[in-house]
């Protein structure tokens, strides 16, 4: 996702709509709890950059107008949980978790805070809401319809490398998306008449060695998926290069 992304999804109505009614019923300044994913601010500054735009764009500066009260999490699943019960607890009027994994475990921590879900593959599948058309609960957002482009990414897979039969699936088995987008990836290959294989990569060190497997074996390509490839994104894309694997990834930010 890029920048002017980040900011489109976060300037729009669906942002403004959590706290604005509450705000409404105290003079106060909302208090808006940032549940982020990487490790610190600066880390997170590109995109910590556009949030601040986003609200500025709204009318809402902090300092002034409004109180944003950030938390990272390091791409830790435990620190996720901690960090989302800690907001819950501060009685935040609003929490935007810019992650699925932020979402679903500030949802476990409050069902009474609004939640807005900066983008998550599959809201739906992950029990995050009801339906894209009426999410119900406390969460709102955007979904990147993850699982249900498989079969589109495959396609544009197939006209970038014509002779594209045999595809590597990539994704850490402890991962819920993984382990569904590599479903989805399987169940879109048959009836473009791709073979697949899953490789299992729990760890970063799993990483060269599964594309080394990859390209050892003549795969034609391979199809990274889940949170763990999105982290290790930099190994992922010089391994792809290393071995020469033509490498499907799910968002821009995945290619070197």
């Amino acid at each position: 996702m890029r920048r002017r992304e980040f900011i489109t999804l976060l300037g729009g109505t669906a942002v403004a709509w959590p706290f604005a009614s509450r705000a409404q019923q105290r003079k106060a300044n909302p208090r808006v709890g940032v549940l982020w994913h990487a490790a610190d601010a600066k880390a997170e500054e590109e995109y910590l950059g556009a949030l601040t735009k986003a609200f500025h764009d709204l009318g809402y500066i902090e300092g002034k107008n409004i109180e944003l009260d950030h938390r990272f999490p390091a791409e830790q699943p435990e620190r996720f949980r901690a960090l989302a019960h800690d907001l819950a607890e501060s009685k935040v009027d609003v929490i935007v978790a810019v992650t699925g994994l932020g979402a679903r475990e500030a949802k476990r921590a409050t069902s009474a805070i609004p939640i807005v879900l900066v983008a998550d593959p599959d809201p739906v599948g992950n029990g995050l809401v009801e339906s894209l058309a009426h999410p119900g609960g406390n969460v709102t957002g955007l979904s990147l319809m993850a699982i249900d482009l498989s079969g589109k990414r495959l396609a544009l897979f197939k006209e970038a490398l014509p002779k594209l039969a045999r595809v590597a699936i990539l994704g850490d088995p402890r991962d819920p998306f993984s382990v569904s987008s590599g479903v989805a990836y399987e169940r879109a290959a048959k009836p473009l008449g791709f073979s697949t294989r899953i490789f299992e990569v729990k760890t970063s060190d799993e990483i060269e060695q599964a594309f080394s497997a990859v390209a050892r074996d003549g795969f034609d390509g391979a199809c990274v998926t889940g949170a763990a490839m999105y982290n290790e994104r930099v190994q992922v894309g010089a391994s792809a290069m290393a071995h020469k694997v033509p490498t499907l990834a799910g968002n821009a930010e995945q290619v070197p």
